[in-house]
């Protein structure tokens, strides 16, 4: 018997249609197995002139409608089994679909036992063979659910902290504090474009526009991770935590603007956290997380 196996598998999700003017986290999976076929281009979650001529330059050397678009057919031949102890692009695909189901993996491309245990989870919350190895079945189900055009993902390792400090108030405005040690690799929570900041109060930060329409502040890292412009998918990496600007010891400090106003990060990042797919950030409460 197979431990982990969850309640019975659903009908498998339909893979997602990507094309010209995509962006999100499924676009830098595709673009990692790209990558793992040997096209050189950005995994940079944005569908653009780049990724189309690697994805026709890929259809035409297997035999595929040279379109373009990536749907079924192309899925099909993009993925790549791996398990524990691959080291390659592919692993780097896997664990940035994990992350849209809010895993918080480092996008490495090195299969460890945290990448594992986030595949075994994810096999078990699905309902599949619980074995940790991302073969075709389980990568059609964790990029073809959660996210499609976006995805989420937690600002930190999942590992770092446990539930209770998402769902702990900041002192006096809507805000929350994340207390992670310097060092602590920072992730992009949706897609969108990251901009640096650099000032007495935040220090070292950004200002992530999301593709939802919110803005999504972090603050005191300790180095940056990508450059002002940066298009990032959910769960890419964008700096490292510290105790820059206005602050009294090693955190992350994260804000989210929607609808004119700072909303209660604690109910969209509790939602993450449990696996659930997280309100839209407009509909956030604007008062009630203030300790």
């Amino acid at each position: 018997m197979l431990l982990g196996a969850g309640q019975p598998a659903a009908a498998a999700p339909g893979w997602p249609v990507l094309n010209s003017g995509s962006a999100g986290a499924d676009v830098a999976t595709a673009q990692y197995l790209l990558r793992h076929h040997g096209h050189d281009i950005a995994p940079d979650g944005a569908f653009g002139p780049a990724t189309r001529g690697a994805v026709v330059a890929f259809q035409q050397a297997r035999g595929f409608t040279a379109d373009g678009i990536i749907g079924q057919q192309t899925w099909g031949g993009l993925i790549a089994t791996v398990r524990q102890g691959d080291s390659n692009q592919a692993v780097a695909a896997a664990q940035t679909a994990l992350n849209k189901h809010g895993f918080g993996l480092a996008v490495d491309g090195a299969f460890g036992p945290a990448t594992a245990a986030a595949a075994r989870s994810f096999q078990s919350s699905n309902g599949l063979a619980v074995d940790g190895i991302i073969g075709p079945q389980t990568w059609q189900y964790v990029v073809g659910n959660g996210g499609g055009g976006g995805g989420y993902s937690l600002p930190i390792p999942r590992g770092s902290l446990s539930r209770g400090y998402y769902q702990a108030p900041h002192h006096d405005y809507p805000a929350l504090d994340l207390p992670v040690g310097t060092g602590t690799p920072l992730y992009a929570v949706r897609s969108g474009v990251a901009n640096q900041i650099n000032n007495s109060r935040c220090g070292l930060g950004y200002s992530l526009a999301g593709d939802d329409g919110a803005s999504y502040l972090y603050c005191h890292l300790s180095s940056h991770g990508v450059g002002s412009g940066t298009r990032v998918a959910a769960g890419n990496q964008i700096g490292l935590s510290g105790s820059t600007g206005n602050s009294t010891g090693p955190h992350l400090h994260i804000e989210i603007y929607a609808g004119g106003a700072n909303r209660c990060p604690q109910p969209y990042l509790l939602a993450i956290y449990d696996g659930s797919t997280p309100p839209a950030a407009g509909s956030l409460p604007t008062s009630g997380c203030i300790g």
